[in-house]
């Protein structure tokens, strides 16, 4: 698997390169954010691990561009431990993100689960089209979802989700009033189980929260159960 590894440190990315490449992996690197863009958009790569903090354009903006051409998966760095910067990632595209904390287990694991959630799109790309399209609109409440459309609208305005928020809110939805653990989440929306290291639900949660303006110490749709997972209010 070919994969672009898109960070300034250079001490990392040797590290980064001798633990995946004997792994199958083949990595590419680039120390900029400029020449990353330039290979993600020239190049054909199973995932990009790209870094927030970047020089000549950050990692952020390297992902915006990207996004407009590519669906690539991305996973993103941060040196910052900071909620707001992993949401802003996430809602931008990113399909998971890792503190640079990380241990290469850890990286091995949400690599892999990021590629697997990619082939595993691709793969069931048609029949999840002909199944969306037979379905009907869901309303609960105040919210229309339009399975068809994988569109979303509260109160008549509508609500903009990335993918995978809208599959957990459809998830939860879909299981109104049970609780669902944070595995089974993951299992339900992308169609197998993951590994323990991926703990990016809970942000999605987060900025799907925020979204249907839903506070979680009064929540009106989801509620956090201790220790259990997520249940959507009926």
């Amino acid at each position: 698997m070919k994969i672009l590894l898109i960070d300034d440190d250079e001490k990392l990315c040797r590290l980064i390169m001798g633990y995946l490449e004997p792994m199958g992996f083949a990595v590419e690197v680039a120390h900029s954010g400029q020449t990353g863009l330039e290979f993600a958009l020239q190049g054909s790569y199973d995932a990009i691990l790209l870094d927030v903090m970047l020089p000549e354009i950050d990692g952020f903006e390297v992902l915006r561009q990207l996004r407009q051409h590519s669906k690539v998966p991305v996973l993103m760095f941060t040196s910052r431990g900071d909620e707001t910067d992993r949401i802003v990632g996430l809602e931008m595209g990113a399909d998971d993100y890792l503190p640079k904390t990380f241990s290469s287990r850890e990286l091995l694991a949400r690599l892999r689960a990021v590629i697997r959630r990619s082939k595993i799109v691709k793969n069931d790309s048609a029949e999840a089209t002909t199944k969306a399209a037979s379905s009907e609109k869901i309303i609960i409440r105040d919210l229309v979802i339009d399975i068809a459309a994988r569109c979303v609208s509260q109160r008549g305005e509508a609500v903009a989700l990335t993918a995978i928020e809208f599959d957990l809110l459809l998830a939860m939805v879909e299981n109104c009033g049970r609780i669902i653990s944070r595995d089974r989440l993951l299992d339900l929306v992308s169609g197998r189980d993951y590994t323990v290291f991926d703990r990016s639900i809970d942000v999605h949660i987060s900025s799907l929260r925020r979204k249907l303006d839903d506070n979680p110490k009064k929540p009106h749709y989801i509620k956090t159960v201790r220790s259990a997972g997520y249940m959507f209010l009926k």
